[in-house]
């Protein structure tokens, strides 16, 4: 199985000029190929990858674009071959049309193979420099293990990362048990399980949220433009911002880990995030909750260790159905938290939609995926409708 481990470093100033040429070099070829492909479908002309890497070696022979031969070749293929990635999405109705990468916006990357690095006894060198990057080991890689592809990235905080995709054979699947759980995500509590137990929100962005607003404040009032001063204001405002992730994604990656490691069959509702943060006064709360980035974690960390996620269908009616008789409420209100059910049952709103998210994920599995309210997640991979594929012109 393939994974990819993160690691940070350090380059010289050599480095980090050579590397920051080769992201303005990827992106300029990027942009140049998309602007290629989007005038020849005007003209009812079909261009694939093939032909956008002939026309690559073109612009190179060019007087005005001949500083493309200064950095390595390997990255700026590996960006035709992204953006031939991207059309096939497109026209498989999986994503928008490709976009134009934006010099302040988008990501500063460049990827490279096997072909331009060398790895050995723990030191990286990429094509073009002559020292190995400094890379703080914060994990060893797998026994054994080699790259296949290095991604050396920037963030708008200025931190520099690595990205080593190699081969990992010391995931396996772990040992089945008969374990199940409901999980209903939420605002007050991060996640309420069926068991009963209620994982507290840290809302991390709350925490910096007086910090943020301040730097955001200091950013407004430097001068528009690309001054040195509006620079370094940006940078501390995405200091911030890298901090409040950080500390979000780690928080996730352990809650993930240990409910995967727990049980074996978990069941969580099909929300629809990007429809939820529409509405503006949850919107914030609802985004440093991150139940997409959850979601995603949950799904690949059980296509690894042989665990299975089963999504309820959103209109499942979790929070209004008694667990106990199985009455469906007519109206539940968010600011009602306990209600009792005529049976005298008095139900947690968390834990009651939490049991009746597992109960209709095991229906899912005892009958089968024709249950309609619920949707059964393939390994690794997220419950989507089959869309039609529209050939490539």
């Amino acid at each position: 199985m393939k994974r990819a481990f993160k690691f940070r470093f350090y380059p010289t100033d050599t480095q980090a000029a050579e590397l920051s040429r080769t992201f303005g070099c990827v992106r300029k070829v990027y942009n140049m190929a998309l602007a290629a492909r989007t005038e020849a479908w005007a003209r009812q002309e079909r261009v694939n990858y093939n032909q956008t890497s002939a026309i690559l070696t073109a612009w190179k022979k060019t007087e005005e674009l001949a500083y493309l031969s200064e950095v390595s070749s390997v990255p700026l293929q590996q960006a035709l071959r992204h953006l031939q990635g991207a059309f096939a999405n497109f026209f498989a109705k999986r994503a928008k049309y490709p976009r134009f990468k934006s010099k302040r916006k988008s990501r500063a990357s460049a990827e490279y193979t096997s072909s331009a690095f060398r790895f050995r006894d723990g030191h990286l060198h990429l094509a073009k420099m002559a020292d190995p990057l400094s890379i703080v080991w914060s994990r060893p890689l797998p026994e054994g293990a080699m790259p296949t592809t290095v991604t050396v990235s920037r963030d708008s905080a200025g931190r520099w990362f690595v990205s080593m995709l190699c081969v990992d054979t010391s995931i396996k699947p772990l040992p089945a048990t008969d374990t199940a759980v409901g999980i209903d995500v939420g605002l007050d509590h991060l996640l309420t399980l069926s068991t009963g137990e209620k994982i507290a929100n840290p809302r991390h962005e709350r925490r910096d949220r007086t910090c943020l607003a301040k730097a955001q404040r200091e950013l407004s009032r430097k001068a528009k433009g690309d001054g040195a001063n509006r620079r370094k204001a940006r940078q501390r405002v995405a200091k911030i911002h890298a901090r409040i992730t950080d500390r979000r994604r780690d928080h996730l990656q352990q809650l993930t880990t240990r409910l995967v490691r727990d049980n074996q069959t978990l069941v969580i509702e099909d929300l629809t995030v990007r429809s939820m943060v529409k509405n503006r006064r949850p919107a914030r709360a609802i985004s440093d909750a991150a139940w997409s980035e959850f979601r995603g974690l949950l799904e690949y960390k059980a296509a690894w260790y042989g665990r299975e996620v089963i999504a309820v269908d959103r209109f499942f009616p979790s929070s209004k159905l008694c667990s106990t008789c199985g009455t469906l409420a007519d109206k539940m209100p968010l600011n009602v938290r306990t209600w009792t059910c005529a049976c005298g049952a008095t139900h947690d709103r968390d834990v009651n939609a939490a049991k009746n998210l597992l109960a209709a994920g095991l229906a899912v599995s005892v009958c089968g995926a024709g249950v309609r309210p619920q949707r059964r997640i393939p390994s690794g991979r997220s419950a989507t409708k089959q869309k039609r594929q529209r050939r490539e012109p």
